[in-house]
Order: structure tokens, then C-alpha cells, then sequence
């Protein structure tokens, strides 16, 4: 913006900054907690839902970049947060918007985006060309950068610069430990209603243990719709402790970083898992390390998945389903083995998006079943998990 200085106008100085790991450094206004944070930027395709996109421990590690110009209009409120463990690092390390938040303009909502942003401690940056930025994406890679708040628009850019550099990156890291839960819990609310909000569970069929990767709240609650009692376990917790529990089922959830490295200690798990027979659902970074559990490989991706309005097609029914999605790994599904039938396949670009074993009860997909936000095409998965754990119950009766 042009400014007439005789006049006592001023030109603008930039409150944040965007500062890629090649050097390029993106001006903006600063909204949210002030301060900087390192992560790796990716875009998000959906329309609706950014609170719980920005609760979503899936997304540690990350700076998310929203398409869709208005963010922020609806307000945020309690209901809608994904993170179970309120206590733990928050899901997204920063966000990016075209357009300044506006005040909110909806009957649940109870504070303002940007004071939310401020209180969860995620850093915000509104004011760019988002289109211009999908597209260095969409071109290059997803880039390691910082993004930074400075009400006095005071930065040392050389050390931004270095930081956004010298970061290693996703791929090899492990970042389980920031959003697992601390301690082993149950779970009984059930999915929000129109007028009604949530409700509990009172007389379940079955116990499924979920193992806390990085869960989210609407998983749980979809579980605990379908009959099941959910005892949620640490990120770490031992096979021989998760089958002491006596499960009916097993749950391996969505989280952040590489699979490969959180793999170490979680793949020896899940093996026994399917050494015993025991019936196993996967979502996300549960699906991708049940991939390498059962012989398979993962990938770092180009662009990655992020979104609410992805194309699946369930092999097995014929079916597609628009589907949420919220990776930036995938199963390479060529690696998987002759005993693995691979059920979803992306209709954007082809990739992995569900495997199931053919001669046992273990099966998972790629994208998230329990959107939130998101259609719900694939609720039908979640049957299909307790479907699966009651045959299993009356061939072993």
C-alpha cells in the first residue's frame, strides 16, 4: 500500500513474517500468540472446520496454510476442540490466512479466533497471497520455515533464517511423545447431536483399546457410538499390557511425524497384535505403521493430503467416498506383501488409502473415517471394525 509521508502517513511495517528455509521471507499481520515457531507448511483444501483442524495432534510439527480466503468467521467454542489431551503441545505450530479474521457470526461460538490462537499458543499470520503460496507447494514441496509474531515489527531475520535452514525436517522424526496421553483413561461420549450436544455410553458391547498416537476426540466418540467402552493406552504401552486389558479389538490411531520412527516401538506392538488374531483397525499414521508391521514401506510425499474433500474409492464395494484427509506420508503399496489386499485407493493421484489382511480381522485406511471436519461418507468404517470384532467373538465362543 502506497503511503503520502508529507501527509503524516506511514507506511505499514509487517507484524509476522514467513521465512522459507531457501531464504524467502513472506510479510504479513500478526495475529495469535506471539513469538516464533519452526515447522513444515502445507496447505489445507477445506472449507469449514479450522478449529478442528488446528486441535488435530496429527498435525504437530506443522504450519498450516489455509485455501479457503475466510477463516475465522464462525468464532471457536469448546465443543469442537480435537485434542484429547488438553495438557500436551497444541496441534499446529502456526497458521496462515489471505484475510484478517472478522468477528464471529455464529449462535456457539464463544471467543474470537484470534484470542483462541493466542491462548492455545499457535502463532498466526494473515495478509498474503495464499494462492501463491499452494502453488510454491504445489511445485516445490512442502518447506521447512519459521513463522514469527512481532506486534513491534522488530525481527532478527538472519537468525530466522538460520533456524528455518537448520531444521531437520519431518521425515525421521518422532513426534508421538508430544501428543500421547500421559496415562491410560476410558472413554464413553458418544457423537454430538443437533440439540442435544454429546451423550455417554451405558451399556457397551465391546472394549476396544485405542493406543494414543495422537488421537482425536471424534474418533473416540464414533467408537463409543457403535457400543464400544474405549480404554485409551500411551503411545509406548506394551503389548503384554494391552492384552492384559482383555480387548475385544484393537484401535491404532491417527498422529504426527514419521511413521518409520515412530515405528520403532510401536510396529514390535502391533505385530503381536496380529500374531494373536486380534481384530485391528488403523486410521492415518495407525494405518501407515500397520503397513510396515505387515512387511510393507512408507514415503514422504510431495504436497501431501490436507483436506475435507478428498475422492476414495473402497475397492471392495466399488463405492467412492469424499473423505478428510490429513497426511504426509503414504504407504508405498507396491512394497506390500501377497497376504495384503489393498482395500481405498485415492482417486486424486492413485495412492494408498487402505490395506486389510486377507486371512485375518486387521484392516485401516489412510484418511480420517471420523472427519470432524468433513463429510461422513466413511462412518460405515467404523461398523465394519465392530462388525468384525463380533465374529471374531462368536467364532471363538
Amino acid at each position: 500500500m502506497s503511503t503520502l509521508h508529507d501527509s503524516g502517513w506511514t507506511e505499514p511495517k509487517a507484524t509476522a513474517l514467513l521465512v522459507l528455509a531457501d531464504g524467502t521471507i513472506l510479510e504479513g499481520e500478526g495475529l495469535g500468540a506471539t513469538g516464533s515457531a519452526v515447522g513444515e507448511v502445507c496447505f489445507n483444501t477445506a472449507m469449514t472446520g479450522y478449529e478442528e483442524i488446528l486441535t488435530d495432534p496429527s498435525y504437530a510439527g506443522q504450519i498450516i496454510t489455509f485455501t479457503f480466503p475466510h477463516i475465522g468467521n464462525v468464532g471457536t467454542n469448546d465443543d469442537d476442540i480435537e485434542t484429547v489431551n488438553m495438557a500436551a503441545t497444541p496441534g499446529a505450530r502456526g497458521v496462515i490466512l489471505h484475510s484478517s479474521i472478522t468477528n464471529p457470526s455464529n449462535y456457539r461460538a464463544t471467543r474470537h479466533l484470534d484470542q483462541w490462537l493466542r491462548a492455545r499458543g499457535i502463532i498466526g499470520l494473515a495478509g498474503i497471497d495464499t494462492r501463491a503460496l499452494t502453488a510454491l507447494i504445489r511445485e516445490k514441496g512442502m518447506p521447512n520455515a519459521v513463522i514469527a509474531h512481532e506486534p513491534s515489527a522488530k525481527f532478527d531475520i538472519e537468525a530466522l533464517k538460520k533456524e528455518a535452514r537448520e531444521w531437520p525436517g519431518l521425515e525421521g522424526m518422532d513426534l508421538v511423545p508430544m501428543v500421547t496421553s500421559g496415562q491410560r483413561f476410558t472413554w464413553d461420549e458418544t457423537e454430538w447431536k443437533w440439540n442435544e450436544g454429546y451423550s455417554r455410553l451405558e451399556n457397551p458391547e465391546f472394549h476396544v483399546v485405542a493406543i494414543d498416537y495422537g488421537v482425536k476426540r471424534n474418533i473416540l466418540r464414533l467408537l463409543a457410538s457403535q457400543g464400544c467402552k474405549v480404554t485409551v493406552v500411551p503411545a509406548k504401552t506394551s503389548a503384554e499390557d494391552i492384552m492384559a486389558l482383555k480387548p475385544d479389538g484393537v484401535f491404532l490411531s491417527n498422529g504426527p511425524g514419521d511413521p518409520a520412527a515412530t515405528g520403532e516401538y510401536a510396529v514390535p506392538v502391533i505385530q503381536t497384535m496380529i500374531e494373536s488374531s486380534m481384530p485391528t483397525f488403523g486410521i492415518c499414521l495407525g494405518h501407515q505403521m500397520l503397513g510396515i508391521a505387515l512387511g510393507g514401506r512408507t514415503m514422504k510425499m510431495h504436497q501431501g493430503h490436507h483436506g475435507a474433500n478428498h475422492p476414495v474409492k473402497d475397492l471392495t464395494t466399488g463405492k467412492v467416498e469424499i473423505t478428510s484427509m490429513n497426511h504426509g506420508f503414504a504407504v508405498d503399496k507396491d512394497s506390500l506383501p501377497k497376504n495384503v489386499e489393498q482395500t481405498h485407493v485415492s482417486l486424486f493421484d492413485g495412492s494408498n488409502c487402505g490395506i486389510a489382511l486377507k486371512d485375518k480381522p486387521v484392516f485401516s485406511v489412510q484418511y480420517h473415517p471420523e472427519a470432524s471436519p468433513g463429510p461422513r461418507d466413511s462412518h460405515y468404517l467404523f461398523k465394519r471394525f465392530v462388525d468384525m470384532m463380533r465374529e471374531h467373538k462368536r467364532k471363538a465362543a
